[in-house]
């Protein structure tokens, strides 16, 4: 079993690993499996759970929370308050606005894995992204918005459920 360490005011697991020019803030729990790549910025009262993987040059803002199992790729943003569902896959160069909130559990409670974010995506702030969602590069979606089945196409939505404009 992986142990978990005080670091300042952060609680981080032992086996963590980052790469170079990385800078934390404070009171973040960091858990067994998580790597973050170069020139990382993680601000303060964020948790990742186990085995989340962060890309390079990446920006987690305060009260970001992954659920573990995640892939998050280069470039990317996480803003103040976004909940990131177990197994999310957020590929490189997205945008994902505060308090954006995914899922990983379909209609009756089971898991399904959280949801895949092409390339270049913005997801703007208050949206959820339902369980197992597939979303195409390039997209634009709007704040508030509810995402419940795959995006297929480049383009801008909104909308509960989104609809594309």
């Amino acid at each position: 079993m992986v142990e978990m360490k005080q670091v300042g005011t952060n609680v981080i697991a032992e086996d963590f690993e980052h790469g170079e020019n990385f800078e934390i803030g404070h009171f973040n729990v960091i858990h067994p499996g998580c790597e973050v790549g170069d020139d990382v910025q993680i601000r303060s009262h964020v948790e990742l759970r186990p085995d989340t993987t962060i890309g390079d040059g990446c920006y987690i803002d305060s009260n970001v929370r992954s659920s573990g199992e995640n892939e998050i790729g280069d470039d990317v943003t996480l803003r103040y308050g976004s909940i990131i569902a177990r197994g999310c896959d957020i590929r490189d160069g997205c945008y994902i606005c505060p308090q954006v909130m995914t899922n990983n559990l379909n209609h009756n409670r089971n898991p399904v894995g959280g949801a895949t974010v092409g390339e270049n995506c913005f997801i703007g702030t208050q949206t959820v992204l339902g369980a197992g969602i597939e979303i195409v590069p390039e997209v634009t979606v709007g704040s508030c918005s509810l995402v419940t089945k795959d995006i297929t196409e480049e383009g801008v939505y909104v909308g509960t459920p989104v609809e594309k404009m």
